[in-house]
């Protein structure tokens, strides 16, 4: 069950133990069904595993329709693939996982492979003779919620206008933004 939280408390109980109270919103049929499934795990002696985060909003269909236009336009006038142009974009505009992986030089192709060239080389050193590539992990757009989808796209559309590729209106794009958001 995935829901909406809108508040959330702490309470003991009459066992004085600590019982986390949760707001969330729904519709009442959705909660009573999923509450009514909930109890019936627990009711078999068996364990929940809860997920509590932020809430952040996707980005739109809209937006990563848009975000695939424009790179297969730059794709095109550039003659290259699209997805290494996506890779670019999301090297020079996206997302990186807050951890860097460090491998053997000689084992560096496995980590581009094992991605799927969503990595940058960030760096290199080297530890008793051996040469290591430090390597940042690129967050998918497919994960970006709003406000990363449009710094993505923003580049992008700046890259395109250096090549004269016509993109929606300043206005237009705005108006997106707000829809997205």
């Amino acid at each position: 069950m995935k829901t909406l939280a809108t508040d959330i408390r702490m309470q003991t109980n009459e066992d004085d133990k600590i019982e986390i109270v949760l707001t969330v919103k729904a519709q009442k049929y959705q909660i009573a069904d999923a509450v009514y499934k909930l109890k019936e795990v627990t009711g078999n002696k068996k364990d929940l595993l809860v997920e509590i985060k932020q809430f952040r909003e996707k980005r739109s269909l809209d937006a990563n329709s848009y975000c695939w236009l424009i790179i297969g336009k730059i794709a095109d006038v550039l003659r290259a693939n699209k997805d290494d142009i996506y890779i670019d974009m999301l090297k020079r505009y996206g997302q990186r996982e807050s951890k860097l992986v460090s491998v053997v030089s000689e084992a560096k192709d496995i980590i581009y492979r094992a991605t799927k060239n969503h990595c940058a080389e960030v760096g290199e050193s080297e530890n008793n003779g051996v040469l290591f590539t430090h390597f940042a992990i690129l967050i998918g757009s497919s994960e970006f919620d709003t406000k990363s989808m449009s710094i993505l796209i923003d580049g992008i559309v700046s890259e395109a206008k250096e090549l004269d590729i016509e993109t929606e209106t300043p206005e237009k794009l705005s108006i997106m933004k707000v829809a997205w958001k």
